[in-house]
């Protein structure tokens, strides 16, 4: 069994274990490798389209601890994006065409600059500031009941988490109370317009299954939390997204320590669909982790695959030509985002 990050407290042993498991059985002949199945595509190794995603990860720290969470976020976590790195980013911004700035955590709103850095970007006219909320973080503390108010205000594109639209599945993947939160939150966005035909502000949900399995159809899932969270709660929002669960961190140790790994990854293989590997989020993302490092996703932010542009892994040396011309790097948690319909931050991609 793998034993998770906070238990041993060893982060490079940790990576090494998670990579040691990928890159073993059923890969020892059993199924072909990510790299197989790319080469026999000829589009080993990857290379990006355009970079108009900055994907900034500004902390691990949580006010939840999903089972799910390839960030293995938590309370307990202390790694915090510094204002020094904010702003840093807030210059790649103003000086390149990357057009949409997507917040993560962890709860991105956790981290103190947080208003301040999407005041900045709003500032200087980034065209689309995302931001990642778990929703119950709304619902927290009194110090951030006014959130729908301020992303509002800066026309902030809310992506948020919930599991599902009944309170038993999305409490056992996210612990007891969280649907209730997250219905509150919800409500409280949509007052401020947020899911509304006709507002402007966008709201929306993130899907991921709470097992070893892939997720359903996006747009029949769409339909049905529609429909179900406007029958039960009055709830609207604008799309879904379904994401595969990618087998790194707090899901792999899930799937070993369940004896559903190589289930799993045989799940993904036999799914593996060669129409998504065109528009995986790689291809025109760049992933920062709260240390300000560069990736070419946030799952490989996880496995410390820092981008394979020596003299551009850090914001203190961005080099957008270098970026632009790097080769992806990919292993077999690389499968998540190419089974079926395709998986990204932005949903399906077929």
């Amino acid at each position: 069994m793998i034993k998770s990050l906070k238990a041993r407290g060893d982060k490079l042993a940790d990576i090494k274990n998670q990579l040691k498991v990928l890159s073993g059985s059923p890969f020892n002949g059993e199924l072909p490798t990510f790299k197989d199945q790319l080469t026999q595509l000829g589009d080993f190794p990857m290379k990006p389209t355009q970079i108009e995603i900055f994907q900034i990860n500004v902390g691990y720290m949580c006010n939840q601890v999903c089972k799910h969470c390839h960030v293995d976020a938590g309370p307990d976590r202390k790694e915090i994006m510094t204002k020094e790195y904010l702003q840093k980013c807030l210059d790649i911004l103003a000086t390149t065409k990357i057009h949409t700035v997507d917040l993560t955590g962890g709860a991105p709103e956790m981290n103190p600059n947080f208003r301040w850095f999407v005041e900045e970007a709003s500032k200087i006219g980034v065209e689309e500031i995302i931001v990642r909320s778990n929703l119950t973080i709304i619902r927290a503390n009194k110090k951030y009941y006014d959130l729908p108010e301020f992303f509002k205000k800066h026309n902030v594109h809310v992506v948020s988490s919930l599991p599902y639209y009944q309170a038993g599945k999305t409490d056992a993947q996210r612990g007891d109370g969280v649907f209730k939160s997250s219905i509150e939150a919800l409500q409280s966005l949509n007052e401020q317009g947020y899911g509304i035909p006709g507002s402007g502000l966008q709201l929306d949900l993130v899907y991921n299954p709470t097992g070893a399995f892939l997720p359903g159809d996006q747009a029949q899932l769409e339909m049905e939390f529609k429909r179900n969270l406007k029958k039960d709660f009055d709830i609207d929002f604008n799309g879904l997204f379904t994401i595969t669960n990618i087998p790194i961190s707090r899901y792999l140790d899930y799937l070993v320590a369940s004896d559903n790994y190589e289930d799993y990854m045989d799940k993904l293989v036999t799914a593996f669909n060669p129409g998504a590997v065109k528009g995986v989020m790689c291809r025109n993302t760049i992933s920062v982790d709260w240390d300000g490092y560069m990736y070419d996703c946030d799952f490989n932010q996880m496995l410390d695959m820092k981008v394979a542009a020596p003299s551009s892994q850090h914001i203190n040396d961005f080099d957008m030509e270098a970026l632009s011309k790097r080769n992806i790097l990919t292993n077999q948690h690389c499968y998540g985002c190419t089974a079926g319909a395709g998986s990204s931050c932005q949903g399906t991609v077929v």
